[in-house]
């Protein structure tokens, strides 16, 4: 194959030996080589269960420790976001710019994850290692099938159209460069590709998953899971596929006590379907110092209009859980500083802090969206009730859509608060303008960049430095 010396940009000298990130080699020099040998990097047993290390040592991630909270809370009604970062004020503030830090680093983050999951899926049956089972080998493909599923759906939620790549290069010569070219140079797909991919991905995984027993491992719950969040994601949802693949859900139960979730004594519990183990030597779990304690301004500021939600609802035992106040040496223009809240689901600021990816009520509550969107509203209103009924508080009933729609995100904003989800299930719902635009102040004023939230603010820009090195990103309107 003759190759074109003009467009042969894609790596560096180094790089073509060793496994590399997304973001690695989308920000490397070119290279005049055009006879590199591609050898599989994972040669034994060992290679390939350190690389599953590497999949879970992510959890100790800026992305997972900081970011994640911040995109699924700061930019609604449940937090502010805190801190004194110019990055963070714009996403809380539906100002962000393409040149944003933030939402390159989580650009990057993702499919550095992602390629992560493909030296598994691309590389590990060539491994003829005996200490590797062909069961292990099935096992650990089903697992990174479902992590590189959660990834994309991530990206599909905050960008939309992505790329897909789905090939962990590590060389290049004249025989693979079409390949190559297209993964490394990838231009996006729809969003319906995307989740076709999730979908595919996950469905072919669950089979071969761990137990649902293995809560900081990928397992089966966490698929059927994902599925669902996935079926109603999705631009034409398919809410029997929700219901179908939330009830294959087993083994799970919410626990009696809603603090139990998060007093650092109930790890791995009944309720947890996947968790990120703070505990595990892979993670140091720095992530809670960022939201909890008064030694600096922190991240996630609960939200006036949260801790209202919570005093009108009466909701004692969640908002204790959930949001702790302290004096503080600092004041803003929503809290005073004798009386200045944290979000509190995250408490342990020793670096082995757990938390969830996702637990049981989640899926009670998608469940209740699902009966909703097929005219069950005695069931949904059953499903809500299991949740309240744990927290003390009255059953509701649901009169129609409208009502049951409403009435579901009101108690996930409750249940869920500052564990990263909001903001999706306001996109998820089509409730995020309406809601987002009457955000209010302390003295019940809508707060002045509350109006900077249209429809194409729903989506994140591409990151321009993504499209400075790939010219076949577009990017999304109003950019």
């Amino acid at each position: 194959m003759k190759i074109n010396k003009a467009i042969y940009y894609l790596f560096g000298a180094s790089v073509l030996l060793t496994a590399v990130s997304c973001n690695d080699f989308l920000d490397t020099e070119p290279i005049t080589e055009q006879g590199v040998s591609v050898t599989n990097p994972l040669k034994t047993a060992a290679d390939a269960e350190n690389r599953m290390n590497t999949i879970y040592s992510a959890f100790g991630n800026e992305y997972w420790q900081l970011d994640y909270f911040m995109n699924g809370d700061a930019q609604t009604d449940v937090s502010y976001a805190g801190a004194d970062n110019i990055q963070n004020f714009q996403q809380d503030e539906y100002r962000i710019i393409a040149t944003n830090s933030n939402v390159e680093r989580d650009w990057k983050y993702l499919y550095g994850f992602i390629n992560d999951c493909n030296m598994i899926l691309n590389y590990i049956d060539e491994i003829n290692d005996p200490a590797l089972t062909p069961a292990r080998k099935t096992e650990m493909k089903a697992e990174a099938s479902i992590m590189r599923a959660m990834y994309y759906f991530h990206a599909v939620q905050l960008w939309g159209d992505i790329p897909l790549v789905t090939k962990a290069v590590i060389g290049v010569n004249a025989d693979n460069f079409d390949e190559v070219y297209s993964q490394v140079y990838p231009a996006r797909k729809s969003a319906q590709e995307a989740y076709d991919m999730i979908l595919a991905d996950l469905e072919s995984a669950v089979a071969n998953a761990p137990a649902g027993s293995e809560k900081y491992r990928a397992n089966k719950n966490l698929a059927y899971g994902l599925l669902a969040k996935a079926n109603a994601s999705k631009p034409n949802p398919d809410w029997a596929k929700v219901k179908q693949y939330a009830s294959n859900i087993s083994g799970v139960s919410l626990l009696p006590v809603y603090d139990n979730l998060f007093d650092g004594n109930h790890e791995a519990n009944a309720e947890s379907i996947f968790e990120a183990n703070g505990n595990a030597g892979s993670v140091w779990a720095w992530g809670t110092s960022m939201f909890f304690g008064t030694d600096w301004k922190k991240f996630n500021v609960p939200s006036n209009d949260i801790v209202k939600t919570f005093d009108d609802e009466g909701d004692i035992q969640r908002k204790n859980a959930s949001v702790k106040f302290s004096p503080v040496a600092w004041s803003d223009n929503y809290w005073p500083s004798n009386n200045y809240p944290f979000m509190y689901k995250m408490r342990k600021t020793d670096g082995t802090q757990n938390f969830y990816i996702l637990r049981y009520a989640d899926i009670i509550l998608l469940q209740a969206e699902a009966a909703v969107r097929t005219g069950d509203f005695t069931g949904a209103a059953g499903y809500i009730n299991q949740v309240r009924t744990r927290v003390g508080l009255s059953p509701v009933s649901i009169s129609s859509e409208t009502d049951g729609i409403g009435k579901v995100l009101k108690e996930r904003k409750l249940e869920l608060a500052f564990e990263g989800v909001r903001w999706f299930d306001l996109k998820r719902t089509g409730t995020a303008i309406s809601i987002l635009s009457q955000q209010k102040d302390g003295n019940g004023n809508i707060l002045p960049y509350a109006g900077n939230l249209n429809p194409n603010r729903l989506l994140w820009p591409i990151p321009q430095g993504q499209r400075d090195n790939n010219q076949n990103l577009t990017q999304n309107p109003g950019y």
